[in-house]
């Protein structure tokens, strides 16, 4: 089954067209944050550091920059040696004629530059800028490394993900920064928003940490309520039973979810134990959380003697919340991810066509817009800065000198 194949149209603007946004960002929170608002039609300048640009391109699958190509749409990039002699006076001048500016440096750097962000503001009284670190600007931690690792282990997050019994387990993939850089783009646009009554920015001081700690849920609270640590629970819950995935008979796999009574009641109905209501162990969710093992053991007995299909089958006509567990292979086949256009197929000079996310949310008035596709170090070097003031001899001076860089 083919995705749905979009093409780049540069001519397209979205809600947001009109706000520029500096990003000197490197590897996900910051291009996470700058992607929502590219998507929906801001002017990103990624300023990317030379000779390499940002560490994201070197996040490749069999040689091809997938990373990169993903969060990085719909942006221009502009490549500075930032250690040359008038990189920081190109910075500023592009800093100030921005609405945004993103940075994730460790706190400091960005006053050791010269660039201080209350001086900036000072001189541009409507730039925002998002400061993203590890473990935000302040506090005895703040001049730690940031790498989401990091913070997904001191989050709590590690200590709960896990197998009951076994060790504690990191994400597959950069989450805290994926959190992270959703905040960031909410605050921006927080931000803007007030600007537009005040006439003037913020500062915004996002730490990967803390929106880790947000999705958690109420973990300080129940650790105060009881004064103990919750253990690794696996693919079950402290709050819900039964809810697990389980292995059927053709050794697939099936999520199940009864976080609700009438849930639980119809599984039980379903598999032939509507007997299990009426024994006290089993009678409530409280109770049945508490006996979660056992549970598991009836339920994930009846769905290991019957195939997937079978099972999906059974529980969907009695209306339980019931989901396969699909890989990307079968997501690549899946009805519904091609009907809705979830994922679509753009042009890509390397593969010919990849495919992405759509941009998210979906606007029923004005639709995010696909412009055009991840840009090449440097592709935007030359316009960016005759935008930011710098005429011809500036800018051929520039690039003679490695100061800046052009795309080949």
């Amino acid at each position: 089954m083919d995705w749905q194949q979009r093409d780049f149209d540069p001519a397209a603007a979205g809600p947001l067209a009109g706000i520029r946004v500096v990003d000197l960002s490197r590897l996900v929170a910051g291009n996470m944050t700058s992607l929502q608002l590219a998507d929906h039609g801001a002017d990103v300048v990624k300023v990317e550091p030379l000779p390499d640009g940002d560490p994201l391109r070197a996040w490749r699958r069999a040689n091809v920059t997938t990373f990169w190509k993903t969060y990085c749409r719909n942006k221009r990039s502009l490549a500075l040696d930032f250690r040359g002699e008038g990189a920081v006076a190109i910075l500023r001048k592009l800093i100030l004629s921005a609405d945004v500016l993103i940075e994730n440096f460790r706190p400091g750097t960005m006053e050791e530059m010269g660039l201080d962000p209350k001086a900036l503001q000072a001189a541009a009284p409507g730039l925002v800028v998002l400061r993203v670190s590890g473990f935000g600007q302040t506090g005895p931690y703040g001049q730690r490394p940031g790498f989401g690792t990091l913070v997904e282990a001191m989050s709590g997050f590690a200590a709960r993900n896990g197998e009951e019994g076994g060790d504690p387990l990191l994400p597959p993939l950069a989450l805290a920064d994926m959190i992270a850089g959703l905040y960031g783009a909410f605050g921006i646009m927080t931000a803007l928003h007030a600007r537009a009554s005040t006439g003037t920015g913020q500062i915004i001081d996002l730490s990967l940490l803390e929106p880790i700690v947000s999705v958690l849920g109420p973990e300080a609270a129940d650790f105060k309520l009881t004064n103990t640590v919750k253990p690794r629970v696996g693919n079950g819950s402290h709050t819900s039973s039964p809810r697990n995935v389980y292995r059927t008979l053709d050794n697939e796999f099936v999520a199940l979810s009864a976080s609700m009574q009438r849930m639980a009641e119809r599984v039980f109905k379903a598999i032939g134990r509507e007997d299990m209501l009426a024994d006290p162990r089993f009678a409530t969710n409280a109770a049945r959380v508490q006996h979660r093992g056992e549970v598991d053991r009836v339920v994930g007995g009846w769905i290991l003697q019957h195939d997937r299909a079978e099972v999906l089958e059974i529980f969907g006509k009695a209306s339980i919340t019931v989901a396969p567990i699909l890989d990307a292979k079968d997501i690549a086949a899946d009805p519904h991810f091609h009907e809705r256009g979830i994922i679509v197929e753009v042009p890509d000079e390397e593969m010919g066509r990849i495919p992405v996310h759509a941009p998210i949310p979906r606007l029923s008035e004005t639709p995010a817009p696909l412009r055009f596709a991840a840009p090449k170090l440097g592709e935007h070097t030359r316009d960016i800065l005759a935008e930011a003031g710098m005429n011809d001899d500036e800018i051929a001076g520039a690039v003679a000198s490695g100061l800046v860089a052009e795309a080949s």
